[in-house]
């Protein structure tokens, strides 16, 4: 139990918080008049204590800028360290520094959660490489770079799905765990029960099928200028530089070749039309032309990054869908596929962004484990 003088103290700092108007750091920057009484929570970056004054910065993930506060000396505490959780309490008032635009005049500092300085990963002044961030992904919305990457990440989401509903279309959750290949390629992961579970059912599947995670939402959901996929091999044919990854008719375009393509045609972005039949899912719409036999696929390439969106239009025409599954030996697993085209087909198309492949275009960033919140890659699955 809290002893009296401590219940009081308690009770006053709960009433003064009632009256306190909270705010966010991103808030109390672009604050236009001054305020009486707000309260301001966030993590200290910066700690300067001076004979006169105390000078605090504090963010709270909501801007990259950080807000000053002046106070007492006397309001320092020895747990007021650089990362530690606080709460503060003041005026804001204008600040006389022309970078600034409002800063917080301390009437109480409260530690939330101290912070062991020795031990913090990460080190006020000190710019850490994205690779050495990368390793603390529980605490790198921390660092500056990765705070704003998060924010930019969170309001283009918001954006795009903005945009899509603005124009009537509908929001559907794909599955993330599939018995399809969407892709054709074969390289998905395989999900499986435990080794004691799949000894008690007698290797038999959870689904009763084997089942994967999903690489693409396009097979269940069923701007263009650029070059051919053979004009493109042409170009790259005849490149002067040597490709680690020899380009042929028939063959996937690898980064290099798509970042090349891209210069190629002035740093622009490009789109790449046509691709091989056997290149591509079964679902992309047969040309009918020859000898090069293709489908109505195309690719947009980005500076920076290479493929950023792919699309094709989709085959409506059942029989040629299913001389294809026939021929993949796929019609059983696909049936469900052919129904659609059996029930009310329209001709229709359809096409994928990569969400981090467009963050990293817009924001420059060269590893797109750094615009992925939590990344996930080979021999490495850290949280």
């Amino acid at each position: 139990m809290l002893g009296a003088r401590g219940g009081w103290r308690a009770l006053r700092h709960c009433a003064s918080l009632s009256r306190a108007v909270r705010l966010r750091v991103r808030e109390a920057l672009g604050a236009r008049e001054p305020a009486e009484a707000v309260r301001v929570q966030g993590w200290v970056r910066s700690v300067r204590s001076q004979k006169e004054v105390l000078f605090l910065h504090i963010n709270d993930g909501s801007s990259l800028e950080s807000l000053q506060v002046v106070a007492d000396p006397s309001l320092e505490k020895r747990d007021l360290t650089f990362g530690s959780a606080v709460e503060v309490q003041g005026k804001l008032v204008k600040s006389p520094h022309k970078m600034q635009n409002m800063e917080l005049q301390a009437e109480t500092i409260h530690v939330v959660g101290p912070c062991d300085i020795w031990s913090f990963p990460l080190k006020m002044r000190e710019r850490h490489p994205l690779e050495y961030v990368r390793q603390f992904p529980h605490l790198r919305c921390r660092n500056n770079t990765l705070g704003a990457l998060l924010r930019i990440r969170s309001e283009a989401t918001a954006s795009i799905h903005s945009f899509f509903q603005d124009n009537g279309y509908v929001h559907i959750h794909t599955p993330i765990i599939t018995s399809n290949d969407c892709e054709g390629a074969g390289e998905l992961f395989q999900i499986e029960t435990s080794r004691e579970e799949k000894e008690s059912v007698e290797k038999s599947h959870f689904f009763n099928v084997p089942a994967f995670l999903t690489v693409s939402g396009q097979l269940h959901l069923e701007v263009m200028a650029g070059i051919s996929y053979s004009e493109a091999v042409e170009i790259l044919k005849q490149a002067p530089q040597t490709f680690t990854f020899k380009p042929e008719w028939g063959c996937d375009l690898q980064t290099e070749h798509e970042k090349y393509l891209v210069k190629h045609c002035g740093e622009v972005p490009v789109f790449v039309v046509n691709y091989p039949y056997d290149l591509k899912p079964f679902y992309m719409r047969d040309n009918e032309d020859g000898p090069q036999h293709t489908v109505a696929a195309v690719d947009l390439l980005v500076p920076g990054v290479g493929e950023l969106c792919g699309g094709s239009l989709r085959e409506e025409r059942l029989p040629f869908l299913e001389s294809r599954l026939q021929r993949l030996g796929l019609t059983d697993a696909y049936q469900w596929y052919l129904d659609l085209r059996k029930f009310g087909s329209v001709p229709h198309g359809g096409f994928g962004m990569g969400f981090e492949r467009y963050l990293q275009y817009i924001l420059g960033v060269d590893n797109i484990k750094d615009v992925i919140p939590f990344p996930r890659f080979s021999h490495s699955c850290l949280l």
